[in-house]
């Protein structure tokens, strides 16, 4: 990293690998499953490496025990102790045939098995893109839920049943990630944690040195010349001949001048533009934020007299001949956009089902690109998918039977039911599920109209995290394995109701499955006929 240039000295490299796979295990934690029982196997495989190898190592122990007493022995004096024939004969032997076994012996791969299971497993491996993403999905969980560096290196998160806790080593990774991203916040984030690790007297092979030279480098890119300058001193204190810190120290001391030389006029000047960059920080993202508040809980809360709005009932979907005697539960989620929440809609039996189905199709999950109205992968939607058909099992049919007699709409233009699992800090930020104005050709290949309404059926508990919110109205409708909930994404007048946009929040702890079914305009005219306002 040698150069002329000052600015050169401050530059760290990017260090991790490149890979050219592209397996998105982080994406689902269904297909992550998969690799718990590939590394069990592999450790089976090590250990009997090991058992072989600790034999090998007996034998050659046993050999060089005994030539030890042989060679103390002879050294001490040798003339006679080669006066014996026997002794010639046999240093003759030793050293043109046992040695040359000896040689062999060790040289011998004890590792045939191992490293053949190793190869043949390691193209299922998860990919630098792998921890790359679940690297982010833990910063993305920090951000989302408030949580501070401690907590997660501890493992201190709620409703977790197998405790785990991040190294020092583990901390520094997080922020070398955070670091290739230009994520500066976050890179200093884990760096103090490693450091503070390190000083707590955890034994790692994680180096201060590093840590510090990453450290003062990300606090740099923040403005904080202060701290950059303390933290290069500490490294410098470590590593007195560091050339990068040394040449960072003599940059920061002339800015350090400069800044000094300056007058009160233009100090006064830059505070003022600062606070005016704060208050603009401040209003950036403002949807970002109620998405963020109403993921932990947060959030603005219905008034008591809107509250007295919502009921529970037994349902018959509008005097069903199937629900007549048997109707279903379901009770008021939220008053405008109207959400519905269906309990025991769906038993454990036709979840477990509908889960083998759909895990072997499991693929990234995609999103309608809005210019070109095909499908595509995103960095907001962090899981994977699958599609089943209402043919192919009859379990499959009777949950689209059901939705079409629970909803009153016709699920034959609908699209199939979609199975989701999510992965590692799993989400999907705030979205339309129906094509708005500017998007005239979001769902024209299906020749079935705009999304109507959504039904979701919730197809496992989510120890903590993983609400559905909808920001433009604070709601928050968490997951109830066996419940599905079920809205309008359009006006009766086939207008959208832009009060539906809504998201998935990050699953903080927990495996999140869900299956949703979208129904569409066409078949619907007669169902739910427009009425005479265009937004009734």
């Amino acid at each position: 990293m040698a150069s002329n240039k000052m600015w050169y000295t401050l530059a760290l490299g990017f260090l991790l690998p490149f890979s050219y796979a592209h397996t998105d295990f982080f994406t689902s934690i269904g297909h992550m499953t998969d690799l718990i029982n590939t590394e069990k196997d592999l450790v089976i495989s090590l250990k009997d490496y090991i058992k072989a190898e600790e034999s090998k190592l007996e034998q050659i122990k046993k050999w060089a025990e005994k030539l030890d007493k042989l060679t103390d022995t002879a050294t001490k004096d040798p003339e006679g102790f080669l006066g014996h024939p026997v002794n010639a004969f046999k240093l003759m032997k030793r050293l043109n045939t046992e040695w040359g076994e000896l040689e062999s012996l060790v040289l011998k791969d004890m590792s045939d098995g191992f490293i053949s299971n190793m190869t043949i497993q390691r193209q299922f491996f998860p990919n630098d893109e792998d921890q790359t993403g679940a690297a982010k999905a833990l910063l993305r969980l920090q951000d989302t839920y408030n949580l501070d560096t401690d907590t997660l290196s501890r493992g201190n998160l709620p409703g977790v049943k197998h405790k785990s806790f991040l190294t020092a080593e583990d901390c520094f990774e997080l922020g070398k990630i955070a670091y290739t991203e230009a994520d500066y916040y976050h890179t200093e984030l884990w760096m103090e944690q490693a450091l503070k690790q390190l000083d707590e007297g955890e034994v790692s092979s994680a180096d201060k040195v590093y840590i510090l030279d990453y450290l003062s480098y990300a606090v740099y890119q923040q403005g904080d010349l202060s701290k950059a300058m303390m933290l290069t001193k500490r490294l410098l204190e470590l590593d007195p001949e560091h050339q990068r810190a040394n040449g960072n120290m003599k940059y920061f001391e002339y800015i350090m001048a400069k800044e000094k030389e300056a007058n009160k006029s233009s100090t006064d000047a830059e505070d003022q533009t600062e606070k005016e960059t704060e208050v603009k920080k401040k209003d950036y993202l403002p949807e970002r934020r109620k998405y963020e508040m109403l993921c932990r809980g947060e959030g603005l809360k219905m008034t008591p007299r809107r509250q007295k709005r919502l009921f529970c009932r037994y349902y018959d979907g509008n005097r069903n001949p199937r629900y007549i005697l048997g109707p279903v539960k379901q009770e008021d989620e939220w008053d405008k956009p109207r959400i519905v929440r269906f309990l025991d809609i769906i038993s454990d039996e036709e979840i477990e089902t509908v889960k083998e189905l759909a895990k072997p199709r499991l693929s990234r999950a995609t999103v309608h690109d809005p210019e070109t109205g095909k499908l595509t992968t995103a960095h907001y939607r962090v899981s994977k998918s699958a599609w089943l058909s209402g043919y192919e099992s009859p379990v499959v049919s009777r949950i689209n039977t059901r939705i079409q007699d629970l909803t009153g709409l016709d699920v034959s233009t609908a699209e199939e039911l979609q199975v989701a699992n999510y992965g590692v800090g799993g989400q999907y930020e705030p979205h339309f599920d129906f094509g708005r104005k500017d998007e005239p050709d979001a769902f024209k290949e299906l020749g079935t109209g705009n999304r109507i309404a959504t039904w979701l059926f919730y197809m496992s508990d989510v120890s903590a995290g993983g609400a559905t919110v909808f920001p433009e109205v604070g709601a928050s409708v968490w997951p109830k394995k066996g419940t599905a909930v079920f809205w309008y994404n359009l006006f009766p007048s086939g207008e959208g109701d832009y009060s539906t946009r809504h998201a998935a929040c990050p699953v903080l702890v927990g495996n999140k499955w869900v299956s949703n079914k979208w129904l569409h305009e066409r078949g619907q005219e007669f169902r739910r006929p427009c009425t005479l306002s265009e937004l009734e």
